[in-house]
Formats: C-alpha cells, structure tokens, sequence
C-alpha cells in the first residue's frame, strides 16, 4: 500500500498543477476519498454489489408502484432479486388447447 499512496501522490501533484478544470475537480474529489481509495489496494472490494442490489430494488420499487403498502415492494424485490423459478415441473399431462 505504500507504493500505491506513494504513487497516488505522484498524480494527484500532476493532476492539480495540470491547468485542466476536469482533471483537477477529479484530483480533488480523490483527495476527499483518500484513505478510501488506498484501501481498495488492500481489501480489492468496491462498492459494486451494492450497487447492483440499489438498482434492484429500485425496479422493484418501479414495479411495486400503486400498490397499498410495503408489503408489495418486499415481494417484489424478493420475485426480482431472488430470480425464482416459478415454471410449474411437466407432470406428462396433456395440455388443452382450443
């Protein structure tokens, strides 16, 4: 990790004596994240999973939209999230058709 910060160091020097607006906005949005950003050199863990999950309860929120209460939403994020299969097993039956 101290070759990671060492070099982290090294570039945030560049990006804020660049003179690009851009560049020195993202330099600085690193520099309020600093020890997150070393620590990703050590733990390899982002926040991408729940990210992912965020997004999934936000379809499920979208889908759940005017129903009565929460209990709606829980199920709907447990029917998009769970990816359950609800195929009934083919029992050899024949099926009906008009």
């Amino acid at each position: 990790m101290a070759e990671a910060e060492s070099l982290l160091k090294r570039w945030y020097f560049w990006a804020t004596h660049s003179r690009i607006a851009p560049v020195i906005k993202a330099a600085k949005t690193i520099k309020r994240h600093w020890a997150g950003v070393l620590r990703w050199f050590v733990s390899r863990i982002s926040n991408g999973v729940l990210e992912a999950i965020n997004s999934l309860i936000q379809s499920a929120k979208a889908k759940a939209r005017g129903f009565r209460n929460s209990r709606y939403l829980i199920t709907m994020v447990y029917r998009i999230a769970g990816k359950l299969d609800f195929k009934l097993p083919d029992l050899g039956y024949a099926t009906h058709t008009k």
